[in-house]
């Protein structure tokens, strides 16, 4: 039995045992299709879950209501990390989330939301939408049943909080880190331990002393969490995520009944977030960050060179071998360093020159 069947199957059968299960297939009245689209988020998060919500609501608005999109925040109907399997299935419709996530499923995954000294967030709009980075995309989402497209982008990450200084490697070893992803295998060949955690858990997971430290996302999210309150170093520059894709999976069975109008309407919407968002980022992360350093104390600190240079020599290994699983994982990782490669040394003597002399003269 292929993958797909397997799935189809699966999804048949849980349909079965759940019975009036809350997770129905979309609602048909009239013409009116009723969609749920599950999110790894916390409700209402900034930028993350109301990223999420305005795609469902632009979904929904740019059908006149003949898709009708109702978002479920992470734990309300399936726990974060479980969104994948509910819209693989076809017990939910759509998902926002990071793929990254999903890459016990697949190590190749990560490349599209990001990976340890990767593209940032221009580079990989430029390798998904023009560098056939989509198409490698669709290839592997497709033998999981799922559609998928960039929804949103945070942009560069921050390095994280911790709750000592990072001052040499030593620093790191012991040190247990929420961080996902392939960051995490690098802090774990560096000594550390690495912790996946979803969103709404790490507070609480700092604050108890269960993890030591956390990346999250950068000023403006990581101030409504509220890590300043339990962390007083703050870290830069984020080697793990340097342009953290979002991503909004349709179920593919789903997506192929759809008519090209309403193709058009789901990429048109998740195209538009994957805009706005990154706007939004670069907008509310400098006076976020302001507010930390100024009214909250938070202490600002770059990581040591001899740190990040041995950070990004693991890096290099790490990312490298997770594009050795299979044939279709080589591809995307040739595909993936290829962009960097090209699209990089564009951007060296285009906005990385312009900001340095901007820089040197303005200050």
């Amino acid at each position: 039995m292929d993958r797909r069947s397997f799935l189809k199957n699966a999804g048949l059968a849980a349909g079965a045992t759940a019975g009036a299960s809350t997770l129905a297939a979309p609602a048909l009245a009239q013409g009116k299709r009723e969609l749920k689209m599950v999110t790894t988020w916390p409700k209402n998060f900034p930028g993350l879950g109301t990223g999420a919500q305005r795609v469902a609501d632009r979904i929904t608005a740019s059908s006149g209501g003949r898709l009708s999109v109702k978002l479920y925040a992470a734990g309300e109907l399936v726990p974060a990390f479980e969104s994948f399997d509910a819209v693989s299935s076809g017990t939910a419709d759509l998902y926002h989330g990071a793929e990254y996530y999903w890459q016990g499923k697949h190590k190749a995954f990560n490349f599209f939301t990001s990976v340890p000294m990767g593209l940032t967030a221009n580079e990989l709009d430029a390798w998904i939408n023009i560098g056939g980075g989509q198409q490698l995309w669709d290839e592997l989402a497709g033998e999981f049943n799922i559609k998928p497209f960039m929804a949103g982008n945070t942009g560069l990450q921050m390095g994280g909080w911790f709750n000592k200084e990072v001052n040499s490697l030593e620093d790191l070893k012991g040190l247990k880190m929420r961080m996902p992803g392939l960051g995490g295998e690098v802090l774990r060949r560096l000594g550390a331990t690495a912790v996946a955690l979803p969103g709404g858990e790490i507070f609480p997971a700092l604050q108890s002393g269960a993890i030591d430290a956390t990346e999250w996302v950068g000023p403006w999210n990581d101030l409504a969490f509220g890590f300043y309150k339990v962390a007083k170093f703050y870290y830069y520059p984020g080697f793990h995520e340097p342009g953290a894709g979002l991503s909004c999976g349709v179920n593919k069975e789903l997506w192929e009944s759809f008519s090209e109008e309403d193709q058009a309407i789901v990429q048109n919407a998740c195209m538009a977030e994957n805009n706005y968002m990154f706007s939004e980022f670069n907008w509310n992360n400098g006076a976020a960050l302001e507010t930390l350093v100024k009214k909250h104390d938070v202490q600002l600190k770059k990581f040591p060179d001899p740190v990040f240079d041995a950070i990004a020599g693991v890096s290099e290994n790490v990312v490298k071998e997770a594009g050795q699983t299979d044939d279709l994982s080589r591809r995307i990782y040739e595909s993936y360093i290829k962009a960097r490669s090209e699209v990089g040394e564009w951007d060296k003597i285009s906005e990385g020159a312009y900001l340095e002399a901007r820089e040197r003269v303005l200050g």
